[in-house]
């Protein structure tokens, strides 16, 4: 039997062996590569949109190859799921009717570092999606906001009645209270961090949810940039869901409530302050007329006078103490924000 020369065969070991260990390294790498790339979510809320779910799924697939399409049926009737399914979306269904409910669920299931929550009615252009993720991918925004009034868009393209004017009071609104302007606030199109996201408490059950995003954004200081889309009516076939002045309502009340929580102090000032005003004039004629005659007839007067002075009084105290709550609860949210930033770096 011929014997193997030692030397050869040891060279021919190591070559062996080096040429495996750079092939282990290499698809190492590649593995850590895919795992460290940045995940993206497409979220696409769903009622009834079977006319136009196929196309909407087509384009973001299409423009955004590498993210996952999420279809979130809410108890459609038309085939809206089977349809998204078909086109290769994730489907989930959310029971409890509502936008807002849609939301809150879609939050919580999935995990991603960037998210875009776009309608399923294709007014939207998908190939806006990358200038959205933009500065939110540079770390110079928290959320982007699709904007459709500044170019004109939504203006040539949307003839229903009022819903400028909605749009435009609730923009005034929000300025006036928390002094920050959005170009467009009632806009279905946005994109999120995940930090952001997940620390964003839904409580809108309906169409109200773009709103309460909104407020949020800017009451607890994210940064958001605002980025013009050219928006485009439904096609035919496709009807909105949204109802001008039942849906209107809703957001007025939930700009409202929001305030309330978020701004106390001017929610409950403003009533001490509406109070004391009332107070003062039904209360100066009777403190004129003691001075004049030392009497007090209208006893009437002086009561209700009495009266509004105390409701301002616990206007005023409740909207210190509730500023207080507020701001610790503030703090609370801002350490919570930390624990997802630090979890979502490791």
């Amino acid at each position: 039997m011929e014997l193997i020369d030692a030397p050869c065969f040891l060279q021919y070991t190591n070559s062996v062996m080096h040429i495996a260990i750079g092939y282990l390294c290499r698809i190492l790498k590649e593995r850590m590569e895919e795992c460290m790339q940045d995940t993206i979510a497409v979220l696409i809320p769903c009622y009834n949109e079977a006319v136009t779910i196929g196309k909407v799924v087509d384009d973001f697939k299409r423009v955004l190859p590498e993210a996952d399409i999420y279809v979130y049926d809410n108890n459609s009737s038309d085939g809206t799921a089977s349809i998204a399914r078909d086109r290769g979306a994730i489907v989930r269904h959310e029971s409890r009717q509502g936008k807002g409910n849609v939301v809150r669920q879609m939050f919580r299931d999935i995990d991603a570092d960037y998210y875009i929550m776009v309608d399923g009615d294709d007014t939207y252009p998908a190939e806006s999606a990358r200038e959205l993720l933009a500065p939110l991918m540079d770390g110079s925004a928290d959320m982007t906001v699709g904007d459709r009034l500044s170019n004109g868009s939504y203006g040539e393209e949307n003839d229903r009645a009022f819903h400028g004017f909605g749009n435009n009071l609730v923009r005034w609104l929000i300025k006036a209270i928390y002094g920050y302007g959005f170009d467009d606030v009632m806009t279905g199109y946005r994109a999120f961090t995940r930090s952001f996201v997940k620390t964003m408490p839904v409580l809108s059950t309906g169409f109200q949810i773009e709103t309460e995003i909104s407020i949020h954004a800017v009451d607890k200081g994210w940064r958001v940039v605002d980025v013009p889309i050219e928006y485009r009516d439904r096609p035919e076939g496709s009807e909105s869901k949204l109802s001008t002045f039942g849906d209107g309502a809703k957001v007025l009340m939930a700009i409202t409530s929001l305030c309330k929580d978020y701004r106390p102090f001017v929610f409950f000032g403003l009533f001490a302050l509406v109070f004391f005003v009332l107070g003062l004039v039904v209360g100066l004629p009777v403190v004129y007329e003691f001075f004049q005659t030392s009497y007090v007839t209208k006893f009437p007067s002086a009561l209700l006078a009495v009266g509004l002075v105390c409701c301002g009084m616990l206007s005023s105290t409740a909207a210190t103490i509730l500023d207080t709550v507020a701001k610790a609860h503030r703090k609370q949210w801002e350490l919570e924000v930390y624990r997802v930033m630090k979890d979502q770096s490791n």
